[in-house]
């Protein structure tokens, strides 16, 4: 009888831990705030709340799609490039409706006719990319990789190497999407509320879900399952795109330019979130919930070491690359 006393013990210990490492990135966010609120009192504040908040939103939707792309087994390392073209782009045709492209155009129609643009142009990149990856057998990492270069390098172009500035008009009517607040909260975070909140349904209550997750879990059985593997790949992508293109429509109005240096780093700080909030990178297994803690996870540590001084503000981003290799760390052989 000591045996089985023992297993069920053991099995018991099992369950207990996989509770609480799931439980991890809640956690270490409780952990974060309570750090942040010991070390400067501004850190508590309802006004530093919403800017935490804000400045997650645009990370955090492009995360949303990162999740399925991971899950799926992917990878995208262009995310950051792709919402600068974008929103060079979208400020671009803007710009020439302006000026008499678009004739009589509304200065609001110009406006809707930029933000479709640059939904559909996240679609199309998230195409294309899903297209050489599934149709072409190429390595997600080599194609992101790539196209990283490529959409940073058009804009530089079309910016001529300097900065791509909204007109003033379309600006001052575009800022409220950034600036206004709905209920007390500024509008980005209703929209990552939004976006979270569909991801999640898409990704637990959806057949399409399912198969995002079965391809991560072992690709040859999902084949063999009858899944459409390379169209669930595909569409995770431009799932990915849209993304970020809803995220660029809500950053191009804080600041109304792009430079070849809007979205930096941005994949990076995508890739973080999810692998934070207990995605697994080699696939099959993640979460929504995970990911959108783990976007508000690293926004706080990066606004403690804003607010406290602790380490200069220029190694953010060392701070993120340590996360993720730590997690990965943890990960070792997790399937």
């Amino acid at each position: 009888m000591q045996p089985a006393r023992t297993d069920t013990t053991s099995s018991s210990l099992t369950q207990l831990g996989a509770r609480i490492k799931g439980y991890g990135p809640v956690l270490g966010l409780i952990a974060l705030c309570i750090a942040g609120t010991l070390l400067n009192g501004d850190f508590a504040t309802l006004d530093n709340l919403m800017n935490v908040l804000t400045r997650t939103a645009f990370i955090g939707i492009i995360a949303v799609g990162m999740t399925f792309v991971i899950i799926s087994g992917g990878i995208d390392l262009s995310v950051g490039s792709m919402a600068a073209l974008i929103a060079g782009c979208m400020i671009y045709f803007m710009n020439q409706l302006a000026m008499g492209v678009g004739g009589d155009l509304a200065p609001l129609t110009m406006l809707v006719l930029g933000i479709a643009m640059a939904l559909i142009l996240g679609a199309g990149f998230g195409l294309m990319h899903g297209l050489l990856i599934s149709k072409g057998n190429i390595e997600p990492f080599i194609v992101t990789l790539g196209t990283l270069g490529i959409f940073r390098a058009v804009l530089t172009y079309l910016a001529d190497g300097g900065a791509l500035t909204l007109d003033s008009t379309l600006a001052d009517l575009y800022s409220p999407v950034y600036y206004t607040s709905v209920l007390g909260a500024p509008i980005p975070i209703w929209i990552f509320l939004i976006v979270a909140a569909a991801g999640a349904i898409i990704l637990n209550r959806t057949t399409f879900g399912r198969h995002v997750q079965a391809i991560g879990s072992n690709e040859q059985v999902a084949r063999y399952a009858a899944i459409h593997v390379d169209r669930v790949k595909i569409a995770t992508y431009m799932l990915l795109g849209v993304c970020v293109g809803i995220a660029t429509v809500l950053y191009v109005p804080r600041l109304g330019s792009a430079t070849p240096t809007t979205g930096l780093l941005w994949e990076l700080e995508a890739i973080a979130a999810v692998v934070v909030g207990g995605t697994a990178l080699k696939g099959g297994e993640g979460r929504i919930v995970g990911t959108v803690i783990g976007a508000i996870l690293l926004s706080v540590i990066s606004n403690i070491l804003n607010l406290t001084s602790i380490i200069s503000v220029y190694l953010n981003a060392a701070v993120q690359g340590v996360v993720i290799i730590a997690v990965a760390f943890l990960q070792r052989g997790r399937k």
